[in-house]
């Protein structure tokens, strides 16, 4: 536009230009804060499988708490038993916006937050996460999965 062109001001001085831009921007940021306040919620860990007591320390669950295809929360590591006797560790935290993983149902690893879906191996079987997820090294130490 031309240095020219005519701007209304109102009675305290603001251009309807400077307003429309003010309120534009304002608009924006509230949207934007909504929607990333959305993307990085971190829900209550599930609460999943709590040890034996009297297990030996670093145990997370017992074999008999994780199913052949299928897997358990427990605290921050999900844990999962793809094949009869591999089990299989990994953060209950989602790799696309850090989400705490809600459980293991129909041989996937789940994400409440964005629909993320997580193979049994950990790999990504649905987006939008496009990254597996960590793994944690465990074993098998009679009937306790501990963690190493």
């Amino acid at each position: 536009m031309s240095s020219d062109t005519p701007t209304s001001t109102s009675p305290a001085g603001v251009s309807r230009r400077t307003f429309v831009a003010g309120a534009g921007a304002t608009a924006g940021a509230l949207t934007l804060g909504v929607a990333l306040s959305a993307c990085g919620s971190r829900e209550s860990a599930p609460a999943g499988v709590t040890p034996p007591s009297g297990a030996p320390a670093g145990t997370l669950a017992t074999v008999s708490d994780v199913p052949v295809g299928g897997g358990v929360i427990a605290g921050d590591v999900v844990i999962t038993q793809p094949r009869a006797g591999d089990y299989q560790a990994f953060t209950a935290t989602c790799t696309h916006a850090g989400c705490t993983l809600s459980g293991v149902s129909d041989g996937t690893i789940d994400c409440p937050c964005h629909g993320s879906k997580f193979h049994l191996d950990g790999t990504v079987a649905n987006g939008p996460a496009d990254r597996p997820l960590s793994k944690v090294s465990v074993r098998v130490d009679g009937s306790n999965i501990i963690r190493e």
